[in-house]
């Protein structure tokens, strides 16, 4: 496994980061906590030292179910956890207020079982709050030492800007993935002028880029596949099956599934730091990490750069 340091931070995180999503139960289907425990460690065991939560994810299952697997474990792990996005009668809410992070972040301490989070991050940009109230927030929680780092997430650049004036920013989760290069354009220099870590989320297009779907499948109303990704759909379904066929040419000349080509291409890309990736057994956590042990070589990144151009346009 490839480690790499987070920005300005001290953190030295892995470069395939254990997601944590689809194991809060929400929107993913039910999920099975001793399996999801089993996920968790054996992702550790694999190297995988950066595992990504929220309290959204399951309404804080996910958070608890990962202080359960870390038992043990702390100083191995990077714990990655977020703040400003929840539920309030059953919908989704963004808020962004001190009080309101505040709270989080000691539910948070709680569900985790641990006494400070390595990296704190704003889940969702808050319209409503403006930033410089929640970055100062943030510093005085770095100061009190209840959390190491400051992070965000699905922030543009006009945001990170008036974020960094307030507090240091190492990171920025995002969601990359071959199908979706929006960061590309902006984001991306600027985070490298900056120094500033990009967490990559998504990398297998909500498990397209996978190959394990041979028809489009129907999902469950409620499941993230059907609301979040609208690669299972037309045209973006037939575009990526022919997408497909290129990587599974790659996948089999090492040996390796295509979800590890979509991965290690996501985490090659300049300005990546890790590139996030969900598992709910401990056989999807052990191949997931296993992309970390070996790289798509330059011929092959530009092999990929021409089908994407020819299957997507």
């Amino acid at each position: 496994m490839e480690y790499h340091r987070l920005g300005k931070s001290e953190l030295n995180v892995s470069v395939i980061g254990l997601g944590t999503w689809a194991i809060g139960g929400f929107f993913w289907g039910p999920t099975d906590e001793k399996e999801a425990i089993a996920a968790i460690q054996k992702a550790i065991d694999s190297g995988i030292n950066l595992i990504d939560t929220a309290p959204i994810y399951g309404d804080g299952h996910s958070e608890e179910t990962i202080g359960k697997a870390i038992k043990g474990h702390r100083q191995q792990v990077v714990i990655a956890t977020k703040c400003g996005a929840r539920l309030k009668d059953g919908k989704p809410l963004n808020d962004l207020t001190p009080k309101s992070i505040r709270k989080e972040l000691e539910v948070s301490l709680k569900l985790l079982d641990t006494d400070v989070i390595d990296l704190y991050q704003c889940h969702f940009p808050d319209p409503n709050t403006p930033i410089e109230e929640t970055m100062a927030e943030m510093s005085k929680m770095k100061a009190e030492g209840k959390i190491r780092c400051i992070g965000v997430s699905n922030f543009d650049v006009t945001l990170l800007q008036k974020a960094k004036k307030v507090a240091p920013i190492v990171s920025n989760q995002v969601q990359y993935s071959m199908l979706n290069r929006d960061i590309e354009k902006e984001l991306v220099p600027f985070c490298q002028e900056q120094d500033i870590g990009i967490l990559a989320y998504g990398p297998m297009g909500g498990g397209i880029l996978t190959g394990k779907y041979k028809e489009m499948p129907k999902f469950e109303a409620g499941d993230a596949r059907s609301f979040f990704y609208n690669y299972y759909q037309e045209p973006q379904w037939s575009q990526v099956q022919t997408l497909l066929k290129a990587l599974e040419s790659i996948a089999a000349r090492h040996g390796k599934p295509v979800s590890q080509v979509a991965v290690n291409w996501a985490r090659q890309q300049p300005g990546i730091t890790s590139a996030l990736v969900g598992a709910r057994s401990h056989k999807q956590a052990e191949a997931n990490a296993a992309a970390g042990n070996w790289q798509l070589s330059a011929d092959e990144m530009a092999s990929i750069k021409e089908a994407l151009k020819q299957a997507l346009g």
